[in-house]
């Protein structure tokens, strides 16, 4: 590497599949500068620069970089963020077929790792990822490029954030053993703290012709539940074992890459309901503050549901670097 930097005022850090940069906003909250990020979605570029106009996107399978003319480009860097894909982990997926080659995209992390031999690496993923017939094999090779490991599991409502959204996290550090990162709340924020009742949005008469009749008994079931007077939430797609709906006192479900949550509020006029909007969604993933402008609704809620909740990343980074400030 040609470029030197001696007098260091942060972490430098990358981030591998960044996507709309929620993992790059905790980082920077933790103290961290995001010297470049990498995506092969430009879209999810789009959004990663309107919040981090100053860091290097590099656009493309990581795959197909030349690594030596990267490193070249950005000198040292002490931390990396990587969180590759997951959809063929996830059990969201469902029966269908699971791309070995999709999942084998976390390679890449001990590509970079064994050329920026960084201090730190933070791998994020669904859980499900310890299930990888390679998952071993994937460790292993961290290991051997001298890195000492901690598998964690969290849940972004023990960080303040208003969801129920647990994920696989493998810390390394090359100098000693991560120590666990701590929940910073006993008290998760509930949905309702997200959820806009007033008529910014439009809202639509729950029982019409039109309506899916799965979608209806759903609501019946939770309004039999909690009585007429209650407003809730339906959960459209995606595994459910609890109905369909859920109350808006408990954090929110796992949002996904789908438009998968509506809103449903008693009126004069019966029951009304509406889907949950991106910027709610927004609130729901910890992401305040960051600007969400690029693509479709559909898109932006595929950013959303594929990204790392910021106030999660954050305290994993300051627990993880604690030891160097």
């Amino acid at each position: 590497m040609n470029k030197s930097h001696s007098k260091k005022s942060s972490i430098r850090a990358l981030d591998l599949f960044c996507g709309a940069g929620g993992s790059s906003w905790g980082a920077k909250q933790a103290g961290a500068e995001i010297v470049a990020c990498f995506d092969l979605w430009d879209l999810a570029g789009k959004s990663h620069h309107n919040n981090f106009p100053d860091t290097k996107f590099y656009h493309g399978r990581l795959e197909d970089l030349d690594i030596d003319h990267v490193a070249n480009e950005l000198g040292e860097i002490d931390l990396i963020l990587a969180s590759p894909e997951c959809t063929n982990h996830s059990p969201a997926k469902g029966n269908k077929p699971r791309c070995e080659e999709s999942k084998n995209t976390a390679f890449q992390v001990t590509r970079f790792a064994n050329k920026f031999n960084p201090r730190w690496i933070v791998i994020e993923n669904v859980v499900s990822m310890r299930q990888w017939a390679r998952y071993k094999e994937f460790k292993a090779e961290l290991s051997d490029l001298g890195y000492n490991l901690r598998e964690q599991v969290l849940n972004s409502a023990d960080f303040g954030v208003p969801q129920s959204r647990r994920r696989l996290f493998l810390l390394c550090d090359r100098q000693s053993t991560p120590a666990p990162t701590p929940p910073i709340t006993s008290a998760p924020r509930t949905v309702d703290t997200i959820v806009d009742f007033n008529d910014t949005y439009h809202w639509t008469p729950l029982r019409t012709e039109r309506r899916a009749k799965a979608t209806l008994e759903r609501a019946e079931r939770g309004i039999k539940e909690l009585g007429p007077d209650q407003p809730f939430l339906l959960v459209y797609y995606g595994s459910d074992h609890a109905g369909g709906w859920q109350n808006l006192s408990r954090p929110l479900r796992t949002i996904t890459t789908v438009d998968r949550f509506a809103l449903v509020k008693p009126s004069p006029q019966g029951h009304m309901m509406r889907m949950l909007q991106v910027p709610e969604l927004q609130l729901a993933m910890g992401m305040d503050g960051m600007r969400f402008e690029h693509g479709s609704r559909r898109e932006r809620i595929k950013m959303l549901g594929n990204a790392v909740c910021p106030p999660v990343m954050k305290q994993v980074i300051t627990t993880l670097t604690a030891s160097s400030r």
